[in-house]
C-alpha cells in the first residue's frame, strides 16, 4: 500500500511526517503519467509543480485558506489531493473531471480558470473581500514565470503593493536556473529573512527607532535602505521589493522540507510577499524533462517510448505553418508574431527559417496586437497567430490599434470553434461574434486546408485588417472535394451543391458536415442547397437574397455562439431587405460548453452531419 492510498484530501497530509512527502510526490507523478498517457493533457507543467503543491497543502488550512491558480495547467496534483484521486482516470473525458480548475467540481477550486496572468488580480480581490468581512483565511496566488509577463499580472502586482494586503504569491519559475553563487547566498539570506525571530526583531527595531525624537524617522529610513540594498545586491527580487512586495527566494521547488520551512515562516506575515520557487518542467518523466514543450499539452502517448500516435491527415496548423513559410520566402515584408505559442500555432518553422522576422512576445496578447500595428505602420505585413480564446484578451487593441487605423494586419485565429477536451476556457466559439461588427475588418473561414491556403494568399494581398479563423486539427469527412478551389473574391461565397427545398448556409469547417448532410437527405429525396459562406464579413448579401427568391427555408450552421454569429448576420440581411424566409440556426447555445472529444461535442450540439440532416428532415415534415 502506497502513501498516496492514504491521502484523499489535504487534511490527510497532516497525518504524514515530512520525510514521507517525497515518496508521496513520486506516487502522484506516477499516477499523472499513467493517466495522461491514456487521456492526453498538460503533463510537463503539472509534473513540475507537484512538490510545491504538496508543501502548500501541508502548511495551509484548506479549504478555508484559498489557492488561486493561474492558467491551471499545472494543477493536476492539486486535483489528486483534493478528493478527485479516484476519478483522475476520467481526466478531460466526457462526464469526467476537467483538465483545469473548475468551480463546479470542487470547493477547493475557487475559480474556473484556463488563461494566464489572472491569479494575482483575483486573489487580491479575495483579500479585500476577506478584510471587509473580517475573516482571517490566507490567500495564495500561484503564477508561472510565463504568465508573469502578461500585463494583467503586473497590474495586479502594482495594486497589491499599493493596498498592502495579506497576500502570498508563489512564483513558479521553470524557465531559468540560478547561478551557484547567487543560489548559495540567496539560500543563506532566505533562512535569515524568513525566520519568525528575524521578522519580529525587524518590526521591534522599527518601532523602537521611531520612538526616538527627531532622528527616529531618519534612522528608520537608513536602516531600511541598508537592508534593501544588501538584499538587492544578492537576491534577484529588487523589482518586487520596489513595488512593495516582500521577496523570498529563490527556493528549490523540488525540496519539499525546504519549501515547508519557507512557507511556514512566510505565511504568518500580513503583507504582500512572494516566494520564488525554481522547478523543472516535466520533473520525474525523462521524456517530458527532455522535451517539455512537446509534453506541455500532449495527446495520449506510450510511456515506455514517450511517443504519441501519429495524426491522420494534415492539420490546419500544419497547413498554416507550411504556407506562411512559402509566402514569406516570396515577400520579405511578411513578419510573424505570436504570444508564447510558436509550436502551438505552427510558427516554429517560420522562426527557424526567418529568425529576424519572427517575434514571440510572451503571454501578452494585447501587446502582440499593438506591436503588430507598429510593424504594419512601417509597411510590413504582420501575421499574428493566436488561439481564438486568447485573442479575446486583445479585443481593444484589434479595434483601437489596428482597425481604427485600417492597418494591414493578418490575424490567423487558430483553435476557432470547439477544441474538445480543453473545455470552456479554450473553446473558440466567440470570435465571429466579437469580430464581425468591427469596421474595416475582413473576416473569413476556410472549409478545408486547400481553401485555407488560398485565403492566406488573398489576405496577404489585401490592404486593411484581415482575420482568418480555422479549427484545431483537421476536417475529416466522407465527402472528398477533389475539385479545384475556386478563386477567393472579397465577400463572395461558394455553392457546393444545388437544391430547392432547403438552403443550408455553413461557415468554415462546418461546410463539409453540411455537405455530408445533403447527401444523407438526398437518400430521402430531399434536395438541399449547400452554400459555403467563406466570408463572415463582408457577408455575401447577393447570394442570400438570390437564394431567398427561390427557397423559403434557411438552415445556418456555425461552430460559434448563436448570439451575433453568422446566423444573426443572415437574419439581418433578410430583415434589411424585407425578405420573408424561415431561418433556423444550429450553433453554440447561450451557455459554456463542457469538455469532451470534439466529435462528441459536435454530436451533442447538433453539428455533426447526421444531426444536421436529422434537424433538416424534421423541419421539412
Amino acid at each position: 500500500m502506497g502513501i498516496l492510498d492514504k491521502v484523499d484530501y489535504p487534511r490527510d497530509l497532516k497525518a504524514l511526517n515530512s520525510a514521507q512527502l517525497p515518496q508521496l510526490a513520486d506516487e502522484v507523478r506516477s499516477l499523472m503519467i499513467d493517466t495522461v498517457a491514456n487521456t492526453g493533457g498538460h503533463l510537463a507543467p503539472s509534473l513540475g509543480a507537484v512538490d510545491f503543491i504538496i508543501a502548500l497543502y501541508y502548511c495551509l488550512n484548506t479549504p478555508q485558506d484559498k489557492i488561486i491558480w493561474d492558467v491551471g495547467h499545472q494543477s493536476y496534483c492539486h486535483k489528486i489531493l483534493t478528493g478527485r484521486k479516484k476519478r483522475f482516470h476520467t481526466l478531460r473525458q466526457k462526464g469526467g473531471i476537467s483538465g483545469f480548475p473548475n468551480i463546479e467540481e470542487s470547493e477547493y477550486d475557487t475559480f474556473t480558470v484556463g488563461h494566464g496572468s489572472t491569479s494575482i488580480s483575483t486573489a487580491l480581490g479575495l483579500c479585500c473581500a476577506r478584510d471587509l468581512k473580517k475573516t482571517n483565511e490566507k490567500i495564495v496566488a500561484v503564477i508561472g514565470d510565463g504568465s508573469l509577463g502578461g500585463g494583467m499580472a503586473f497590474e495586479g502586482l502594482n495594486h497589491a503593493g499599493q493596498l498592502h494586503k495579506d497576500l502570498l504569491i508563489i512564483l513558479n519559475d521553470n524557465e531559468f536556473s540560478i547561478s551557484p553563487s547567487v543560489g548559495a547566498w540567496s539560500r543563506y539570506l532566505n533562512r535569515v529573512i524568513t525566520n519568525p525571530v528575524y521578522n519580529r526583531v525587524r518590526a521591534d527595531v522599527d518601532r523602537l527607532i521611531r520612538r526616538v525624537p527627531k532622528l527616529g524617522f531618519r534612522l528608520a529610513g537608513a536602516a531600511r535602505k541598508l537592508e534593501e540594498g544588501l538584499k538587492n545586491l544578492l537576491v534577484p527580487g529588487m523589482l518586487f521589493e520596489e513595488m512593495g512586495i516582500r521577496y523570498f527566494g529563490p527556493v528549490d521547488g523540488h525540496n519539499i522540507p525546504a519549501l515547508i520551512e519557507v512557507i511556514n515562516n512566510v505565511l504568518p506575515l500580513e503583507e504582500p510577499r512572494l516566494i520564488h520557487v525554481i522547478t523543472k518542467k516535466g520533473k520525474g518523466f525523462k521524456f517530458a524533462e527532455a522535451a517539455p514543450s512537446k509534453f506541455h499539452g500532449t495527446a495520449p502517448f506510450d510511456t515506455k517510448k514517450g511517443e504519441t500516435a501519429p495524426l491522420s491527415g494534415t492539420s490546419f496548423t500544419e497547413a498554416f505553418s507550411n504556407k506562411i513559410v512559402e509566402l514569406a520566402a516570396q515577400d520579405k515584408r511578411i513578419v510573424a508574431i505570436t504570444a508564447a505559442m510558436p509550436e502551438g500555432t505552427g510558427l516554429d518553422a517560420f522562426e527557424r527559417t526567418f529568425p529576424d522576422r519572427f517575434f514571440n512576445v510572451g503571454m501578452a496578447e494585447a501587446h502582440a496586437v499593438g506591436f503588430s500595428a507598429g510593424l504594419a505602420r512601417k509597411k510590413l505585413i504582420p501575421i499574428v497567430a493566436i488561439y481564438s480564446s486568447f485573442l479575446q484578451r486583445a479585443y481593444d487593441q484589434i479595434i483601437h490599434d489596428v482597425a481604427l487605423q485600417n492597418l494591414h494586419v493578418v490575424f490567423c485565429i487558430d483553435r476557432a470553434g470547439l477544441v474538445g477536451e480543453d473545455g470552456p476556457t479554450h473553446h473558440g466559439v466567440f470570435d465571429i461574434s466579437y469580430l464581425r461588427h468591427i469596421p474595416n475588418l475582413i473576416c473569413m473561414a476556410p472549409r478545408d486546408i486547400k481553401e485555407f491556403g488560398a485565403m492566406l494568399e488573398f489576405a496577404i494581398g489585401c490592404t486593411g485588417p484581415v482575420a482568418i479563423r480555422y479549427p484545431r486539427g483537421n476536417v475529416l469527412g466522407i465527402i472528398d472535394l477533389n475539385t479545384p478551389t475556386q478563386k477567393i473574391e472579397l465577400g463572395v461565397s461558394e455553392m457546393l451543391r444545388a437544391g430547392k427545398e432547403i438552403a443550408i448556409f455553413a461557415i468554415g469547417n462546418m461546410a463539409l458536415p453540411a455537405l455530408e448532410a445533403s447527401h444523407i437527405l438526398a437518400q430521402d429525396n430531399i434536395q438541399a442547397e449547400i452554400i459555403n459562406m467563406r466570408f463572415i464579413k463582408p457577408i455575401d448579401s447577393d447570394i442570400i437574397l438570390r437564394t431567398a427568391g427561390r427557397i423559403k427555408k434557411f438552415l445556418v450552421i456555425e461552430d460559434n455562439a448563436l448570439q451575433a454569429g453568422l446566423g444573426s448576420s443572415l437574419i439581418e440581411v433578410l430583415a434589411d431587405n424585407g425578405r420573408e424566409v424561415e431561418v433556423k440556426r444550429i450553433g453554440i447555445p447561450d451557455r459554456f460548453i463542457t469538455y469532451a472529444k470534439r466529435s462528441e461535442l459536435l454530436e451533442d450540439l447538433g453539428l455533426s452531419a447526421q444531426t444536421i440532416a436529422g434537424k433538416a428532415r424534421e423541419w421539412l415534415r
